[in-house]
């Protein structure tokens, strides 16, 4: 599979991995500053942004996507940071591909299984009819009768683009999403343990990683870090500063 990408700046090389209903250009001005250090990639997972979609949709896929995309371009022992989906990613890559990455960054999500939890937002995508709907205030507006915060409606939004003259549509495929939506609470398949450099960020304001999390993390990432910024789920668009300076921190120590 031909993941789309962009990259940035010269150095180690980095892949950054966005999360569900995301798309690299979440990542755009987060990839320009680590790019002057790093040569940074940024990639829109299948399904998602301008990737392919396709009807399957699982970790290991997405773990032997990244795979073919390092090959593809050449790249060598890449640091990989993913957030939430893409830290799952990230993390199955991991176990199955030790040997392919130098440093590993998980951003706000943990190893285990989660329920699913993005009922509500992918009824009202459901509910969108773009035969009727011609704007992206129109969206918006059908949008906020069900999800009221403001932040996750322009969040989903930056992925709608015209398909055609008059006729809007999801860059994300919400089809195949909501039809595989378990797949992305599954806990991932942890045959080996990673003994590279890790680094796991937790959001204080955020409940994806707990406390209770710590030994099945150590137990996978035995000398991982772990740390906690002041941020909810959304770390690098919450507090970019922070986020920023921890990042650096691990990879430039």
């Amino acid at each position: 599979m031909q993941l789309n990408f962009k990259k940035f700046g010269n150095g180690e090389p980095l892949i950054i991995l966005h999360g569900l209903f995301g798309s690299l250009d979440n990542w755009l001005t987060f990839a320009k500053k680590l790019g002057e250090n790093f040569k940074v990639f940024i990639v829109d997972a299948r399904n998602h942004g301008q990737s392919p979609h396709t009807d399957e949709f699982n970790y290991e896929l997405m773990a032997t996507d990244l795979y073919e995309f390092i090959l593809q371009n050449n790249i060598v022992n890449p640091i990989i940071l993913g957030h939430s989906m893409g830290g799952k990613t990230a993390m199955q890559f991991a176990m199955n591909y030790p040997n392919q990455l130098s440093k590993l960054i998980v951003a706000d999500i943990a190893p285990k299984a989660y329920p699913v939890h993005h009922t509500a937002i992918l009824n009202a995508l459901l509910l969108l009819n773009f035969e009727e709907i011609k704007t992206r205030k129109s969206a918006d507006e059908e949008l906020s009768k069900t999800i009221t915060d403001f932040a996750t409606r322009q969040f989903l939004l930056k992925n709608l683009y015209w398909k055609g003259e008059d006729n809007l549509a999801w860059r994300f495929n919400l089809s195949v999403i909501n039809a595989t939506i378990e797949e992305m609470g599954i806990e991932i398949a942890h045959p080996i343990t990673f003994n590279q450099p890790t680094l796991f960020i937790k959001g204080e304001k955020s409940d994806y990683i707990l406390e209770s999390d710590t030994d099945l993390i150590k137990k996978i990432f035995p000398i991982a870090e772990i740390k906690s910024m002041n941020s909810g789920h959304w770390l690098h668009a919450e507090n970019p500063t922070e986020f920023l300076q921890i990042v650096n921190s691990f990879l430039l120590s």
